[in-house]
């Protein structure tokens, strides 16, 4: 895997993945220090999906963020562009739709689902503007959009000694733990070189979305951004709405 920006070879990443689909999430733990079940479980929370609902979940890999939806009796399809993660999901959990499905192009007819989420794999999509669009499309007119992914730090200390860990505690803690360390080299780079919240806020409203917030997490490691596709002739909307808290 060549060092990240946001020019990325879609089958590369679907290898790497692949390849350290195994033991994907109890390195994420670890690495996260446990902060990765937290994060999801308020993404969870702000797609608010109740039974008989419909859910989206891209980036899906092992189906771990999809699974509180299938525990809560909502009907989620969990999808991902590497099919090691999902033979590993749907071994795990059978009963969970996966599907294969590159974000920029989704296998899913117009309006279909409540609302779409995508946790920590957006900055892995190639163009991630188009999955943009590809997820207001297949969203039902005032359904939601959930986005968690790594952000920026909001106190310049904290953004300092983040940067540090990412660099160079990352890598000897992955070469203990995960299969592949380079693959968490690149993620770390990735996270990097990612726009940090206003930007990405700007980017969901530039395709259509309205109401678009966020909400920093960990003091803006994470944020997750919400918006909603308009009820009738979605629109360019540039107003973003500026963000509800510094820290959660």
């Amino acid at each position: 895997m060549k060092r990240a920006t946001l020019e990325k070879r879609p089958d590369e990443v679907a290898a790497m993945f692949d390849e350290v689909a195994p033991k994907y999430d109890i390195v994420n733990d670890v690495l996260s220090m446990g902060q990765t079940r937290r994060w999801r479980r308020l993404v969870v929370d702000a797609v608010g999906a109740r039974p008989g609902s419909r859910v989206l979940d891209l980036a899906a890999g092992t189906g771990t963020s999809s699974e509180p939806y299938a525990d809560a009796g909502v009907s989620v399809v969990a999808c991902d562009f590497s099919l090691g993660m999902l033979k590993v999901g749907k071994r795990r959990r059978p009963d969970i739709d996966f599907v294969a499905g590159d974000a920029t192009n989704l296998p899913f007819e117009d309006n279909s689902f409540d609302a779409t989420t995508i946790s920590f794999g957006l900055r892995n999509v190639n163009e991630p503007k188009k999955a943009l669009a590809e997820m207001l499309r297949v969203t039902k007119p005032g359904g939601k959009l959930v986005i968690a992914e790594f952000s920026s730090p909001v106190v310049p200390l904290w953004r300092t000694m983040y940067t540090e860990y990412l660099m160079r505690a990352l890598p000897p803690i992955a070469r203990k733990v995960a299969s592949n360390p380079d693959a968490y080299v690149y993620l770390a780079e990735s996270i990097r070189a990612w726009p940090n919240q206003d930007e990405l806020a700007g980017w969901i409203a530039a395709e259509g979305w309205e109401d678009v917030a966020y909400r920093n997490l960990t003091g803006g490691i994470v944020a997750i951004h919400r918006a909603v596709k308009p009820a009738v002739n979605p629109a360019v909307n540039p107003a973003v709405k500026p963000a509800e808290a510094a820290g959660a």
